[in-house]
């Protein structure tokens, strides 16, 4: 089978029953656009009202720009592919959509940690969580995420770069992720396996580490209020993000608890789907149900436009 360093592949989709297209289209092109406007408004009800620029919805506000950027990465060419029947992808088109994918999966895995820290500071330490969380200190953990998450994508793509693949080779996914690339690869893929496996671990594990550390000690510390009107209060500030790392965890391990170069089941492309579409999708459904703040914001955006007509 001829070998090259710069290959063009064809994505199978989701389904290799031409019958199940255009349904498919339709569910996943309403999801696409439920995200894009779930995340769209969260954007605008956060950045126009002033009540909502602290700490905590600064980084929601993050999060919904990530997740705007992570369906818009891998929607569009499944929603093509589903339409056209025609999966087809430059070698460099490929690695573009890598770079990007595993830019925002590291950020919506950083961020989630760095709102559990946001969370444990608010809850355990109220008196000084004005001078914890301060604007620049806030500014400093989102810039430093984003590097780290440009360092680690970069490291990756640079080095997928130097493999040679088999030509004209069929993707069994409806994206270009890691674990299919390595299975076509003529090179000798494990460095990049290894380090693979070992930065996922690190960014992975470290961020979990922090989330289960921050609550632990926030449970802690509402543990001890005397009042349950008191300890409500204070666990409904975290409901929503708890919500939103079950179900970002919940998806990401179903799908990667597993060697990159191995093959993929269709259970795991379904549970692609969800962390890839779906919980981007969800996420500022749950924040904004389950906010006051952000529902009073959307409900002043939305007599605002009901004035002007």
């Amino acid at each position: 089978m001829n070998c090259s360093q710069a290959p063009g592949f064809i994505l199978l989709g989701l389904s290799s029953n031409s019958e199940k297209w255009q349904p498919l289209f339709s569910i996943f092109l309403v999801l696409y656009l439920l995200g894009l406007l779930g995340n769209l408004l969260l954007l605008l009800a956060i950045g126009t009202d002033v009540h909502l620029h602290t700490p905590m919805y600064f980084f929601l506000s993050q999060l919904s720009l990530v997740d705007l950027c992570f369906i818009t990465t891998t929607a569009p060419k499944m929603l093509e592919t589903l339409w056209t029947g025609d999966g087809s992808i430059s070698f460099s088109g490929c690695l573009t959509q890598l770079y990007f994918f595993a830019v925002f999966a590291d950020m919506d895995n950083l961020l989630l940690a760095v709102m559990a820290i946001d969370r444990y500071a608010a809850i355990c330490h109220p008196l000084l969580y004005p001078l914890l969380m301060t604007p620049c200190r806030c500014r400093v953990l989102v810039s430093g995420s984003w590097g780290v998450a440009h360092c680690v994508s970069l490291t990756h793509i640079l080095l997928l770069s130097q493999l040679y693949f088999h030509t004209n080779q069929e993707i069994p996914h409806f994206f270009c992720d890691f674990g299919p690339l390595l299975l076509l690869s003529c090179s000798d893929a494990h460095l990049n396996e290894s380090l693979m496996m070992a930065l996922a671990g690190v960014l992975g594990i470290s961020a979990l580490l922090c989330i289960v550390s921050s609550y632990g000690c926030i449970f802690y510390a509402v543990a001890k209020v005397p009042s349950a009107q008191g300890k409500r209060k204070a666990l409904a500030t975290c409901s929503s993000h708890l919500s939103v790392v079950l179900l970002f965890y919940s998806t990401v391990f179903a799908t990667y608890l597993k060697p990159p170069s191995s093959s993929r089941s269709s259970g795991e492309v379904v549970a692609a789907v969800m962390y890839t579409l779906v919980t981007p999708t969800l996420n500022p459904f749950i924040y904004s149900l389950r906010n006051k703040d952000v529902k009073s914001s959307l409900r002043r955006i939305l007599n605002m436009v009901k004035s002007q007509d």
